[in-house]
């Protein structure tokens, strides 16, 4: 990983920040709390923590254009679940001075996964998983990257989401050994909940799972909520997790409970970690 922004150095080690954010879609529900006000908020977030590597969920285009002008220096990668421009997006935003794209792609997490817009198990909407391959434009290391939201209803659809972007992974680990990876996305669920142990391998008997590091072993103190409905707070648990794939190790996590004027910038608590090597 190189040294440029979104990076910095401790020692020897050099550190990889990366941040998962659902910016909370665009509708007419949202009185008071409309996009076209929380946006520059949004951007605001993302460029005071300045990450590397960025997940959003429930953006859909016109939202990420609205964000991109803030943010000159990211590329993204992604489509809608519904397929090319159509519905929420998974994107991924990536820092263009320190990245490059060498490969990309998005699934849907059904039986028919390669099938644009379809439902898997008992999903109340079409669920995706956007990813990509990028290689360190100074140091030549690959870092696969993957984006996610699971379903709100379906329990099912849940742990059956989680084990398919975990054999995704295992599957492109085994094509490209050197590359590390990063999972990231709004579970829809807590820590003790059966998707989150899965992946975090306490659940063997699902099936194998990458080496997969919670970003919250390395919070200080208790996580509270990630989801607050635009009303802030920390009672509860978070729904909204990163992962690091060996070789990467969580060196530090991070929610970023900023407020403006006492509104928010989404109905999410955006969660930030850094990563390192090693």
């Amino acid at each position: 990983m190189s040294r440029q922004a979104g990076t910095e150095s401790s020692g020897n080690e050099q550190i990889l920040k990366v941040m998962t954010f659902n910016l909370r879609t665009y509708t007419a529900y949202d009185a008071g709390n409309e996009w076209a006000q929380r946006a520059p908020w949004a951007a605001e977030t993302i460029a005071a923590h300045a990450p590397s590597i960025v997940g959003v969920q429930e953006a859909y285009l016109l939202m990420l254009e609205e964000l991109q002008p803030d943010l000159p220096h990211y590329g993204r990668i992604g489509e809608g679940r519904r397929g090319g421009i159509e519905d929420e997006y998974c994107a991924i935003f990536y820092r263009q001075d320190q990245f490059e794209v060498v490969e990309e792609g998005q699934f849907w997490l059904s039986e028919t996964p390669e099938a644009v817009a379809s439902l898997g198990w008992d999903s109340d909407y079409p669920r995706i998983c956007t990813w990509g391959r990028f290689r360190d434009l100074e140091s030549g290391e690959e870092l696969r990257v993957y984006n996610t939201h699971l379903d709100h209803i379906g329990e099912r659809a849940r742990i059956e989401g989680a084990k398919l972007v975990a054999s995704k992974m295992l599957r492109h680990a085994a094509e490209h050994p050197d590359s590390a990876a990063v999972l990231m996305g709004d579970m829809n669920g807590e820590p003790s909940d059966a998707p989150l142990r899965y992946l975090r391998g306490e659940l063997p008997e699902q099936g194998p799972v990458p080496d997969l590091q919670d970003a919250y072993t390395e919070l200080e103190g208790e996580s509270g909520r990630t989801f607050h409905d635009f009303r802030g707070g920390i009672e509860g648990e978070p729904i909204d997790y990163i992962f690091a794939a060996a070789p990467l190790r969580v060196r530090r996590a991070e929610i970023d409970r900023r407020d403006f004027g006492g509104k928010y910038p989404s109905d999410h608590y955006p969660l930030i970690a850094e990563l390192t090597r090693g």
